[in-house]
């Protein structure tokens, strides 16, 4: 029995798939958004606009494509993989030429009602077409080398592209995705130790060739490892984020300021406090226990989609779903590491918190894929 004949024996139709719906799944993304809202009003001083309004707006819009997504079958997201992925690529292309810019990078494509950053959008649809192809591979191949070439050819184009703009955060993040989702489709460790070493072998590359006319990064970049590794270093000028970010974690304690009261955010100390810096201004406010409250969550997402991966029979969808939570955990991971000084600041936004249009629908889209899989899995 192929593939689409056993979906389609097997999985419901019509408005009957509303009951089969990852429903916690969903209240828990809500639950999130929610904590960006009442975050995004505080830092605007008690006000939803300038970021909480457009923010909800935008996940009313996420929320309906999540769940038309999800009504979509599984077998032809499968079918579309190459598809999307190429056209990701064709954008990502295009931001070459006719990227605009913001704030030293070009990253967006100005649509007109909003500006589409198209790195947000390889980051689902490589975890897609890795997805697809190893459904596609044979089981016993997925380890020899000339089949392990092609998902890493997979990977490093989107990357480099990403890594023009430039865009190390995004960079790492597509690189771990994608090295992560092989691992878990079953590629002999012997692979990822291979390229552990070689990573040790360019990270000391990387920082020979400062100052040498092949220097490999940035400038900006070299001083946010230096501000990594020691931010009381300048903290007037490429530590202050940090050293903001620290003080405004230290001063919340266990229970916090009190809501709209962190002096961090209303005095504007701390820098992009609606971005990449929202937890700070989180923990001030609401302590360790909101903190943590929120990482909670987080990790509830987490477990219920890896709950719902391992439940599915079919590959594919296992996958995919695997590697949406993968992704998600990536995304929060480094956000939070980076504004409590545990890696260096790469501009990594806080999930369905920090505020910003791209990253909040493309992350919806992701997780209508994860409850596509959950809908159509056979029975």
């Amino acid at each position: 029995m192929s593939y689409l004949e056993y979906n389609t024996k097997y999985v419901p139709t019509g408005l009957r798939k509303i009951l089969y719906v990852n429903w916690p799944l969903a209240v828990l993304l809500s639950a999130v958004a929610g904590v960006g809202f009442l975050m995004l009003y505080s830092v605007a001083g008690g006000s939803f606009s300038p970021w909480a309004e457009p923010q909800m707006k935008r996940f009313a819009v996420g929320f309906a494509l999540m769940m038309m997504v999800a009504m979509v079958p599984a077998w032809f997201w499968r079918n579309m993989a190459s598809v999307a992925y190429l056209a990701s690529l064709a954008l990502l292309l295009a931001v070459e030429f006719f990227g605009s810019v913001g704030m030293g990078a070009q990253r967006w494509i100005d649509l007109g009602f909003m500006r589409l950053q198209p790195s947000e959008l390889m980051k689902v649809t490589l975890v897609l077409m890795l997805a697809a192809y190893y459904d596609w591979l044979p089981i016993h191949r997925k380890s020899r080398p000339i089949w392990v070439l092609l998902p890493v050819i997979l990977i490093l184009i989107p990357t480099a592209l990403v890594l023009r703009q430039p865009d190390l955060g995004t960079s790492i993040l597509l690189l771990a995705a994608g090295g992560g989702l092989m691992f878990l489709a079953g590629v002999h460790w012997a692979y990822f130790a291979a390229v552990i070493a070689a990573g040790v072998g360019l990270v000391t590359t990387v920082f020979q060739s400062r100052g040498e006319s092949w220097q490999l990064l940035k400038d900006y970049q070299y001083r946010r490892i230096d501000t990594f590794l020691d931010p009381s270093s300048d903290p007037l000028g490429a530590g202050y984020h940090i050293t903001q970010s620290k003080i405004a974690l230290g001063s919340g304690g266990w229970t916090g300021r009190g809501f709209m009261q962190g002096t961090q955010s209303r005095l504007n100390f701390l820098p992009e406090k609606h971005t990449d810096f929202i937890f700070t201004t989180l923990a001030e406010e609401f302590g360790f226990i909101g903190a943590f409250s929120l990482l909670a969550l987080y990790t509830l997402i987490i477990v219920f989609c890896v709950a719902s991966a391992l439940a599915n029979k079919d590959r594919f969808s296992s996958l995919l779903t695997l590697g949406i939570a993968l992704n998600f955990f990536l995304f929060f991971a480094v956000n939070m590491s980076m504004v409590m000084g545990l890696a260096p600041v790469v501009g990594v936004p806080l999930p369905l918190v920090s505020y910003g249009g791209s990253a909040m629908l493309v992350l919806m889209l992701a997780f209508g894929l994860a409850q596509s899989a959950h809908v159509h899995r056979p029975r």
